[in-house]
């Protein structure tokens, strides 16, 4: 068994498990107050010498980010999601979070930000972005206008967070080669994560 941080496995625990049914059973918690409150857990537990010493390797050089947005009606309940792999297809990490009521294109900027701020926080230099969202890759790539007085501050986040990475590419790829991302999008207004 490899060594692990104990924090690390229940957060990992928190975010990706089915939790629907404890979210139900106790009205009103929602998955970010009960990842926190196991983060408080594992940050607070004794770490002795077993297997949940804490991990060395943060050492990603390059990776890539799916992300994408969901919004069920046009402004709706929406929620964004990303996920983080790395160039051998390891998954990283998936992030999910409701947003409210948006509209699609707002979440989608809200998902390729969760993504690229967890990229910054793991220290990676090149990135590559693949979402299948036409309006953002080209208003990103500045071939579209952002006319949107809601999105123009996602765009100038994101444009911000891209030219912190040494080296970026993004790619519009058809939505059934983005459905990790569409799932953690999904899950986070189900889940109301």
């Amino acid at each position: 068994m490899g060594s692990y941080k104990q924090s690390d496995i229940l957060k990992y625990i928190a975010r990706e498990e089915p939790l629907a049914g404890t979210l139900k059973a106790f009205p009103g918690l929602t998955r970010e107050r009960l990842a926190k409150m196991f983060e408080k857990l594992a940050d607070h537990s004794p770490r002795g010498g077993s297997a949940f010493e804490p991990e060395v390797n943060s050492n990603l050089n390059r990776i890539r980010v799916y992300s994408d947005g969901a919004a069920r009606g046009n402004p709706g309940p929406s929620g964004a999601g990303a996920v983080l792999v790395e160039p051998s297809g390891q998954i990283v990490d998936r992030l999910g979070k409701f947003l409210g009521v948006r509209t699609n294109n707002y979440a989608e900027y809200m998902g390729l930000l969760l993504g690229l701020k967890r990229a910054r926080e793991l220290g990676v230099r090149e990135i590559e972005v693949f979402t299948d969202s036409e309006l953002l890759i080209r208003q990103l790539g500045g071939r579209y206008q952002v006319k949107s007085a809601s999105l123009r501050p996602l765009y100038e986040e994101a444009l911000n967070l891209l030219n912190g990475f040494s080296r970026v590419k993004l790619v519009h790829v058809p939505r059934e080669m983005n459905s990790a991302a569409d799932e953690m999008s999904n899950r986070a207004i189900d889940e109301r994560m």
